[in-house]
């Protein structure tokens, strides 16, 4: 297993800003954005992180033990949501969440943060498995797991992007990336990292 911990500029979680988290984001890359090389894949212990195309296929999400989705990107199918819907899951017995957000970095995705953190680790308290995607599986999906790592698991957000960006390339926006430093300022004053979750493994 690969530990989670991690040292570096902003470990500790003070003093982060968006750009600390895009620099971690990018320095794998010699400084550019990459686009994910998957459609998938399996950031922390039993958590996905996915496109469109693994969330409208039931069958490949059963395969993989996913057993919960939150599609971020409900709404509209056009080119920046995916409609999804309950029926589609339900013969394969997978509990869906869809969360109507834009990737924009004017959309306030904070307000589902706590939801969908409770969401997921609800689920993985059940022994389940949870695929959370979007559009290309780079910004609102990502968000989502990064503030699921800093709630839950109480990693600030340097080890926490460290640990997703290991292993999938992910772009969260610069408004994203603004909401999740103020997660992490917001809990680091109330002393919410002084007590590690004991697995922060994948």
């Amino acid at each position: 297993m690969m530990s989670g911990a991690t040292n570096g500029p902003g470990s500790s979680g003070d003093s982060v800003t968006p750009d600390v988290l895009n620099d971690i984001i990018t320095e794998p890359c010699g400084g550019m954005t990459m686009l994910p090389s998957r459609p998938f894949d399996e950031v922390y212990k039993n958590i996905f992180i996915g496109e469109e195309s693994i969330a409208r296929s039931p069958a490949g999400l059963k395969r993989l033990g996913v057993t919960h989705l939150i599609n971020m990107a409900e709404g509209v199918h056009d080119g920046y949501h995916v409609h999804l819907d309950t029926e589609l899951y339900r013969p394969a017995n997978i509990q869906y969440l869809g969360i109507e957000a834009t990737d924009d970095p004017t959309f306030d995705l904070s307000k589902s943060f706590q939801k969908c953190a409770d969401y997921i680790a609800s689920a993985i308290a059940d022994g389940g498995k949870v695929l959370v995607s979007c559009k290309v599986g780079t910004s609102r999906s990502a968000t989502i797991v990064l503030a699921y790592l800093i709630i839950k698991c109480r990693i600030p957000a340097p080890e926490a992007v460290k640990i997703v960006r290991k292993r999938r390339e992910i772009c969260p926006n610069d408004g994203f990336l603004k909401q999740l430093c103020e997660l992490n300022s917001e809990l680091l004053n109330s002393g919410h990292f002084e007590t590690k979750e004991d697995n922060v493994n994948l």
